[in-house]
């Protein structure tokens, strides 16, 4: 990311974000370097359910304060239930802020730390240990990348904006399972080209081929066109979905054509800003599905798997003694139906959490109603 960003974007606070939601400036040590962390946690978090951890790491020369804004989760995780993390990179030989993703004559430990910090977060707050993904922007999107090959043991999906993966870092790439990723760039990227550059960055094309092969997705890929709400942006957007992978994995991209080297939707707009799509909304929906070993509720009931939308949060998802509805929904009937379409559960909305006892049920895919929203739950 460009030091254009520097004069506009947000400053974090150390304080609190709100009187509940939490800005926490964090360091650690690792190597024997003090290493640094934004982490926000929504107002909604409480330690008696396990939640998502998102990983956001910044691009080449920039920070984890100006990646909080600039590919900004927070609206997101407010509803959602995750934490968000936003490491710090260290300083390279040149003195900019970076991930060592094998070019810059780097020797920091970025898969190290990230491990570590996984740990840290961990140990502090209630981490649902099978939905931990990672995001980055350019660099960012390297280092990502990086994890998916180096700590897929950990990391259950990824997603990269206008990053990339070296050559060595294809050749060398050693997932212990699938993994689903979400790839947007623009073609008109003149800093991790769409093509790519000799020793640097693999093309598009080929990082694309690698991760479809390796999940052995179909190779031919669904083709829509996102629709072209701004026609000012000066670029469309195509959208390629390679389906069908072990279990049930998938590979997403995000052709941005005449897009640049920037953030789609984000609120900072910089020149070749795609306004078609929000790149953070797309790669939330994409990631959230998955857990380590696949996608959730794979070779289940085809219902599509809502657990993020405005008003409405179902979580744990899996669950195995108790489910909770938060939601702004006052005196909304609800209902729990079997696969087989078997009423178990009944009941009505609170303001705030509605708990279901769901200790006693079988193992088994349920679709809850909460009104006319249609949750698929996993019961454990």
């Amino acid at each position: 990311m460009k030091n254009i960003l520097y004069g506009l974007l947000i400053l974090v606070s150390f304080n609190a974000y709100t009187h509940a939601q939490q800005t926490i400036n964090g360091t650690i040590m690792h190597n024997g370097i003090q290493r640094s962390y934004i982490l926000y946690v929504p107002a909604i978090y409480s330690s008696s359910t396990a939640v998502p951890l998102l990983f956001n790491f910044h691009g080449y020369t920039s920070n984890a304060s100006q990646q909080l804004v600039y590919g900004d989760f927070r609206p997101i995780a407010d509803t959602a239930n995750m934490i968000i993390v936003h490491p710090e990179g260290t300083l390279d030989v040149n003195g900019n802020t970076h991930f060592n993703v094998g070019w810059g004559g780097s020797a920091a430990d970025d898969v190290g730390f990230t491990e570590v910090l996984i740990d840290s977060i961990s140990s502090t707050y209630s981490i649902d240990q099978s939905r931990i993904y990672a995001v980055g922007m350019s660099n960012g999107g390297f280092m990502s990348l990086l994890l998916a090959c180096t700590l897929s043991e950990r990391i259950a999906a990824v997603g990269s904006v206008t990053g990339s993966m070296t050559p060595t870092m294809i050749n060398s790439c050693n997932p212990t399972h699938s993994m689903p990723v979400i790839q947007i760039h623009g073609t008109s990227d003149a800093t991790v080209p769409y093509n790519g550059i000799a020793g640097f960055s693999s093309s598009v094309e080929n990082v694309l081929d690698y991760w479809v092969s390796l999940n052995t997705c179909n190779p031919s890929p669904v083709v829509e066109n996102v629709p072209n709400s701004n026609v000012n942006d000066g670029s469309t957007v195509e959208k390629y979905t390679y389906e069908n992978g072990v279990n049930c994995s998938e590979v997403v991209h995000y052709k941005v054509i005449d897009g640049g080297h920037t953030w789609p939707g984000s609120l900072i707009v910089l020149a070749g800003t795609n306004l078609d799509f929000k790149a953070t909304k797309e790669i939330w929906n994409f990631v959230r599905n998955y857990t380590l070993t696949g996608l959730i509720g794979c070779n289940g009931a085809s219902i599509t798997d809502e657990v993020y939308t405005p008003t409405l949060i179902v979580s744990p998802n899996p669950c195995s003694q108790q489910l909770t509805i938060t939601s702004n929904l006052t005196a909304t009937p609800y209902q729990l139906f079997s696969s087989a379409g078997t009423l178990v559960r009944s009941g009505t909305t609170l303001l705030g959490e509605t708990s279901i006892d769901v200790i006693s049920l079988a193992p088994s895919i349920y679709v809850l109603h909460v009104g006319e929203v249609k949750v698929k739950v996993i019961k454990e």
